[in-house]
């Protein structure tokens, strides 16, 4: 429909152009003001209108917007993952015991220390700085003015996931309690559309994503489902893997592994080829509260390779390959120096500092971002509408707009 009336507009602006010609014509040649003209003299303002006119007409109709390739997009975050370590790798002050609780420096040096920060930073997340920075783009570096952030002003996880997904803070929402979120998201909004009806899943480690997601109403299939109230909406994992998470000793009560997340996730996407996918790593944030810099630094890098295996696995399959867009982030970031790196929240500087990672077909291939626009956690979830084509700021307009950056049809030209 969009497209029959863009032709529409286009052959009304060309009719237009063609009266203001004639009109130009009729003023400035055939002027009553002047003296009368021969015959012939009457005839070439009019034969040029004409011929003008003809050309206009002959012209092709404007193109429509290059379509979009995007028919898939996973949202992946690791909670609480900084920004820093993103840019910048592993930091030395913190590769001890003292104010990292590294039990092993020698080994976790050996494993992520390196000269550089471009080579430090490649150990620790390979696939971000293979990958992602030589077909996609990596933004939020702001030691070269690429800034990503959070704006809910909490600074923690329920805020920070409620603004990625519905596009906007919300005071309410102030706590990390179990409380069901009133509102809708970008996942429900799209659940809802013909196309994608049935074709949207949640896999979180985190007991409050039922409630961040408000299963109750939006009805969405999520893994794990935590408690007896969601379990009619709770994805069945591989029978191995719902045995071993039984028998596996938790680390935290509220957490699950994320190496059982991403198995069961991986599983889900080769059985049902879900369309719009959610995978909310939680060790990160974890190890980080607990001030063990070296389990941080390891589960940095385990989600990073995880990223890299379930790239691979939609690239092997006909439905996902070329057609398919990954969007990673963190939903805030944490403070700075020897003791608020394990933290964050209202009370800590830096915190709302962020990072994201975008690769798939309609994302140009810009590498890591530098001297650009500041980009908000809000805008994430317009900008997976808009890869589907959907339009979620005009549905909600109290969202952040699209990342223009990061869809080909509206990037601005490259200037880093």
């Amino acid at each position: 429909m969009y497209r029959k009336l863009a032709k529409v507009i286009v052959q009304m602006t060309k009719w237009r152009v063609i009266i203001i010609c004639m009109r130009f014509f009729k003023r400035f040649f055939v002027s009553r003001s002047h003296p009368a003209p021969s015959a012939v003299e009457s005839l070439l303002p009019r034969r040029f209108a004409c011929s003008l006119a003809l050309a206009l007409l002959c012209l092709p109709a404007a193109a429509p917007a290059a379509e979009l390739k995007t028919q898939n997009v996973f949202l992946i975050i690791s909670d609480g993952l900084r920004w820093q370590e993103v840019f910048n790798g592993a930091e030395e002050p913190l590769l001890n015991k003292e104010s990292g609780g590294v039990q092993d420096p020698d080994a976790i040096r050996q494993a992520y220390w390196r000269a550089t920060p471009e080579s430090r930073r490649a150990a620790l997340m390979p696939f971000i700085w293979t990958e992602i920075a030589a077909r996609g783009q990596i933004l939020g570096n702001q030691a070269k003015g690429s800034v990503v952030s959070v704006t809910n002003g909490k600074k923690f996880s329920y805020p920070g996931y409620n603004e990625i997904l519905t596009g906007s803070g919300d005071p309410r929402v102030d706590s990390n309690d179990k409380k069901l979120n009133p509102n809708p998201n970008v996942f429900e909004w799209l659940n809802h559309s013909a196309k994608l009806k049935g074709r949207v899943a949640v896999f979180g480690t985190w007991d409050v994503f039922p409630y961040i997601f408000n299963i109750e109403r939006s009805r969405l299939p999520i893994w794990p489902g935590w408690e007896p109230r969601f379990a009619q909406w709770e994805i069945t994992p591989p029978p191995c893997l719902a045995e071993l998470r039984r028998d596996t000793p938790p680390m935290w009560k509220d957490l699950t592994w994320d190496s059982f997340l991403f198995y069961a996730a991986r599983d889900y996407v080769k059985r049902s080829q879900p369309s719009l996918l959610f995978v909310g790593f939680g060790e990160t944030d974890e190890w980080a509260h607990a001030g063990r810099y070296d389990q941080y630094l390891d589960a940095a890098h385990r989600v990073d390779e995880f990223v890299r295996r379930l790239w691979e696995t939609v690239q092997s399959i006909p439905q996902y390959r070329g057609k398919t867009t990954f969007i990673l982030t963190a939903d805030h970031g944490r403070g700075s120096g020897l003791e608020e790196w394990k933290d964050h929240g209202e009370e800590v500087a830096g915190a709302e500092g962020d990072w994201m990672a975008v690769i798939g077909p309609d994302t140009p291939a810009l590498g890591e971002r530098a001297q650009i626009q500041p980009v908000t956690e809000s805008q994430v979830a317009a900008t997976i509408a808009a890869l589907f084509g959907q339009d979620y700021h005009a549905a909600v307009p109290h969202s952040g707009a699209p990342i223009a950056e990061v869809i080909s049809a509206q990037a601005p030209p490259r200037r880093n």
